[in-house]
C-alpha cells in the first residue's frame, strides 16, 4: 500500500473518529501542535521512519515528547500508528487530515502573486471576489513577484490565472512573432 494511501486512511479514520466524538477542535490544535515538533525536528522525524527503531521505542519517545502537550485520544491515535508501523509517516497523515477537513469544511488555499504588497483592502476585496467566483471559502497566501511589472497572478489548485503585466507581454510577443 502506498504511504498516501496508508496517509489518507489513517487521517479518514481520525477525522471521522474526531467528529463523532464532538472532539474535532481538539484533534485540530492537537495536529498543530505535533506538526509543529516534526518540522522542527528532523532527528525525530528520522527516528520515526526508522525500521530499526521498534514499534514500542517510538511509542516511548513520542509519549516523553507529548506527555504535556496532547491529550489522552490523540495519544491513542499515536500508539496505533506506531504500532502498525506507521509512525514515519505521521507528517503525512497530518497534511491529508487538513486536506480532508478543508474539503469537509469548504475551504481551498489561493495563491495570490502581485508585482507589489496589496493593501488590506485591496487584499480583502479579491479575496471576496475569488470567494464569490470559487463558492469556498478561501485561505490566501499573500505573494510579491516584482518581475510582474504589475498586475496579479492567482493560483487555486493547479490553475493558475495570470492577468499579470509580464504575462501579458508574452502573449503579445508570440503573436506578433507567430
Amino acid at each position: 500500500m502506498s504511504s498516501l494511501i496508508a496517509s489518507r486512511r489513517y487521517a479518514s479514520a481520525l477525522l471521522s473518529a474526531a467528529e463523532e466524538g464532538n472532539f474535532l477542535d481538539l484533534i485540530v490544535d492537537e495536529l498543530q501542535v505535533i506538526k509543529e515538533v516534526l518540522e522542527n525536528s528532523r532527528d525525530l522525524v528520522h527516528a520515526l521512519r526508522s525500521p530499526l527503531v521498534k514499534g514500542d521505542k517510538k511509542i516511548h519517545i513520542l509519549e516523553e515528547i507529548f506527555r504535556d502537550s496532547i491529550g489522552e485520544k490523540m495519544f491513542l491515535f499515536l500508539k496505533l500508528v506506531a504500532r502498525k508501523k506507521r509512525a514515519g509517516l505521521l507528517p503525512e497523515i497530518i497534511d491529508e487530515f487538513q486536506v480532508l477537513l478543508d474539503e469537509k469544511r469548504g475551504v481551498i488555499n489561493v495563491e495570490i502573486t502581485s508585482a507589489v504588497q496589496l493593501s488590506d483592502e485591496q487584499a480583502g476585496e479579491l479575496v471576496t471576489k475569488i470567494a464569490a467566483f470559487t463558492g469556498k471559502k478561501i485561505r490566501p497566501t499573500m505573494l510579491v513577484n516584482e518581475q510582474f511589472i504589475g498586475g496579479v497572478a492567482i493560483k487555486i489548485g493547479d490553475t493558475i490565472y495570470d492577468g499579470t503585466i509580464s504575462h501579458q507581454l508574452q502573449l503579445l510577443r508570440r503573436t506578433l512573432v507567430s
